[in-house]
C-alpha cells in the first residue's frame, strides 16, 4: 500500500513538470518538459550518487576506520551488500545514504557525527541507513529531488515567461496568459515540495524501524536522534534543500522557515515511536 501511495505521489510530481512545460511552451512546451524529466531521471538513476556525494566533497574511508566495520557489521547482520562508506568534512553531525540499489550503494556521515556519537549511537545511525538501502528508499528520494528540482526550474521560466511575454496564444493552446503563467509558478513549487515531504516523512520511521532491529537496541537511534536534533540547529551545513530529504535530520534544522517545511517528520514523535518498540 505504501509503494501505491509512492508512486501516486510521484506521477503527480511528473503531471506538474507537464502542467508548467504546458503553461510556459503549449504542446511543445509539454514535450519539453517530459523530455527533461526523463534525461533528469536517467541521471539520478545512474549517476545520483557520484553527484551527491562530490557536492559534499565525500571522501572514501579505508577499512581501517571504525565507521567501515560498524557499517561492515550491521551490513552482514541485515544480509546487505557491504556499501561504501564515505566522510564528509562537515562539523554538523548528519548522515545519508545513496545509490541506486543495494548492490550499487554508499553511505556518508559527517565528521561532526563521528566526534559526537559513541559506538552504539553511530550503529543506530548507520543501521538507519542501511534500512532506506534496504527499502531502496534512496532512489525514490533521489528521482523526488530530480523532478522537484525540474519543477522550480520549470516554474522560474514561467514567472519570467509570464513577465517578458505571457503565455503563448494560438488557436490550439490557451494557456491562461499571464495569470496562470504567475499561479502556476509559485503554486507548482509548493505542490512539489509537499509531495517530497509526503514522499520522505512516511519512509524515515520505516527506516527508524529498521535502523532499531539491526542495530540491537531501539535506544541506540532514539540516543542518537536526540543528539542530532540539538546540534544540527546550532551547527549550520552549507546544504542543498534538493538534498535535504536524504539526511537522516534536516540539515537545515538551523532555518526556521526550512523547518516549517521540512522533508522529515518531528524528531520528537520519531524518538517516542523508537521508544514504543523497547
Amino acid at each position: 500500500m505504501q509503494g501505491f501511495k509512492t508512486f501516486i505521489l510521484m506521477l503527480t510530481m511528473t503531471f506538474l513538470l507537464l502542467l508548467i512545460g504546458r503553461a510556459v511552451g503549449g504542446r511543445n512546451g509539454m514535450t519539453i518538459a517530459l523530455i527533461l524529466a526523463g534525461v533528469m531521471n536517467f541521471v539520478s538513476y545512474w549517476f545520483s550518487d557520484k553527484i551527491v556525494l562530490s557536492m559534499y566533497k565525500a571522501q572514501e574511508l579505508s577499512e581501517t576506520h571504525k565507521v567501515y566495520w560498524i557499517t561492515k557489521k550491521l551490513s552482514e547482520g541485515a544480509g546487505l551488500p557491504m556499501p561504501k562508506v564515505y566522510i564528509m568534512n562537515e562539523s554538523q553531525p548528519n548522515a545519508f545514504a545513496t545509490g541506486r540499489n543495494p548492490n550499487h550503494a554508499a553511505v556518508a556521515v559527517t565528521r561532526g557525527l563521528v566526534e559526537l556519537m559513541d559506538d552504539n549511537e553511530l550503529a543506530g545511525v548507520i543501521a538507519h541507513e542501511l534500512g532506506h538501502i534496504s527499502n531502496r528508499d534512496i532512489l525514490i528520494q533521489s528521482v523526488a529531488a530530480t523532478l522537484a528540482g525540474a519543477i522550480v526550474y520549470m516554474a522560474n521560466m514561467a514567472k519570467w515567461a509570464a513577465i517578458f511575454g505571457g503565455g503563448r496564444r494560438d488557436d490550439e493552446d490557451k494557456n491562461g496568459g499571464i495569470l496562470g503563467l504567475l499561479a502556476v509558478s509559485i503554486f507548482a513549487p509548493l505542490a512539489a515540495m509537499l509531495i517530497q515531504m509526503a514522499i520522505s516523512r512516511t519512509r524515515e520511521y520505516k527506516a527508524d524501524k529498521f535502523g532499531a532491529k539491526v542495530s540491537g537496541n531501539p535506544r541506540y537511534l532514539a540516543n542518537a536522534l536526540r543528539k542530532l536534533e540539538s546540534y544540527s540547529t546550532r551547527i549550520p551545513m552549507n546544504a542543498s534543500p534538493a538534498t535535504e530529504n536524504m539526511f537522516i535530520v534536516s540539515p537545515l534544522a538551523g532555518s526556521k522557515m526550512a523547518s516549517l517545511f521540512s522533508t522529515h517528520p518531528s524528531t520528537a514523535e520519531r524518538i517516542r515511536r523508537l521508544e514504543e518498540l523497547n
